[in-house]
């Protein structure tokens, strides 16, 4: 029996209001996404996660048997993830024989400060921990990441009807508005991780996050975090010790080989051989890089007047000594290296943003666009913008559907 309880919640975006599913939090805590080394229970009591438990897809708790570490003590037991302290009692919980196990309340906000402790049904206090404060990114994007992995190419066109409806004219209007929101928000979110971290830290935490692909991002945001960029310089970095320290929290099962962490780890050390200075050679790129927003009306002609051929084999050897290609590359550049630059320079890089290559997303999503007519050979190539526009309307339906 599916569990009865598959809660949203509406939250208030930069650009208007979306909804999240619980299972997206459940998600951040399977994956340990979020920044652990400052974590705290309410209480003020430290707390480590030895095994986040085993994720339940029915009813009951939403995890069995997590592993913890409370100010020193190991504790074992069940943890259950809400968006609101008043959800326990809100969905019957302190009643429910099944909940007696939870050793662990995890929030997405904290308790007001006259909300009443929450209990499990023979009243004693369970500890409560908050995520909000530990995330690495905006609930959006994290929304963003679950949409992708539930995308099949079985089922994407029935997801895309109602859109395939409209003229070309119209899907064009409304992907590239999706698109434009999505560059701001990336920027935006960029100035907020420069600002928490410094430009080369956050540089570095977003290239190792990147690499991880979707299954490993959270991962290799812990990796780069434990191991600063200044540990990479030179040859004394282990890989496979930074590898073995991660433990549990690589997710392995479905990954290609190619895309191992451990593989994606030398990677970046290659890197670093190479380009040990790059965040400082991306601030300098990013200065030459062309200004201006998109011209959609150009096509494919937009990518050869913005030489983007030219400046992608130079973002290859300058910035990452052409350790990193292919798809990965194109990612890595869209979703972190001209976000980046934009937010510390300030410059205009929506255009070569928006008609910047592809980069990796499902297939599905790949033959909608050229179903749809955003995509048509090479007057109209697979661009990275119109990518991100599909997605951002894909969320959107999602909200709507869940309101």
């Amino acid at each position: 029996m599916a569990n009865p309880i598959d809660a949203v919640a509406e939250f208030q975006g930069l650009y208007g209001p979306f909804t999240v599913a619980e299972r997206v939090l459940q998600k951040i805590w399977l994956h340990r996404d979020f920044d652990s080394s400052q974590m705290r229970l309410t209480d003020g009591r430290t707390i480590e996660i030895v095994a986040p438990g085993e994720w339940n897809h029915l009813g009951g708790p939403d995890f069995h048997g997590a592993q913890l570490r409370i100010d020193g003590r190991d504790v074992r037991g069940d943890v259950e993830v809400h968006f609101h302290a008043t959800d326990w009692r809100a969905h019957g919980h302190p009643a429910n024989p099944t909940y007696q196990d939870v050793a662990l309340h995890v929030l997405l906000f904290p308790p007001g400060k006259d909300e009443a402790l929450v209990q499990r049904g023979d009243g004693t206090e369970i500890p409560t921990l908050v995520l909000l404060p530990l995330l690495h990114r905006d609930l959006e994007e994290y929304a963003a990441d679950d949409a992708l992995e539930t995308m099949t190419a079985r089922d994407e066109w029935r997801r895309f009807a109602e859109l395939g409806r409209k003229s070309t004219g119209e899907i064009q209007a409304i992907l590239q508005e999706k698109a434009a929101e999505r560059w701001r928000q990336k920027v935006h979110f960029a100035q907020l991780r420069i600002a928490k971290l410094g430009w080369t830290e956050a540089a570095h935490q977003t290239a190792l996050e990147i690499l991880g692909y979707r299954s490993n991002r959270a991962a290799m945001l812990a990796r780069a975090t434990r191991f600063p960029l200044a540990t990479w310089v030179g040859e004394k970095l282990d890989v496979a010790q930074v590898y073995e320290e991660g433990g549990a929290l690589w997710q392995l099962q479905g990954v290609r080989p190619a895309n191992h962490p451990r593989t994606r780890l030398r990677q970046y050390q290659a890197w670093m051989r190479t380009c040990p200075d790059w965040p400082e050679r991306l601030i300098r790129l990013a200065g030459v890089l062309p200004m201006g927003k998109p011209n959609y009306l150009a096509g494919g002609e937009a990518r050869r007047d913005l030489a983007l051929r030219r400046w992608r084999d130079d973002l290859a050897r300058t910035i990452t000594g052409n350790s990193v290609g292919g798809t990965r590359l194109d990612t890595l550049v869209c979703d972190g290296f001209l976000p980046l630059a934009a937010a510390q320079t300030g410059r205009e890089l929506s255009a070569v943003w928006f008609h910047w290559y592809l980069g990796d997303v499902p297939l599905g999503v790949r033959q909608a666009m050229v179903r749809l007519g955003v995509a048509a050979g090479r007057g109209q190539p697979l661009c990275h913008g119109y990518g991100q526009g599909l997605l951002g309307w894909i969320l959107e339906q999602q909200a709507g559907a869940s309101a």
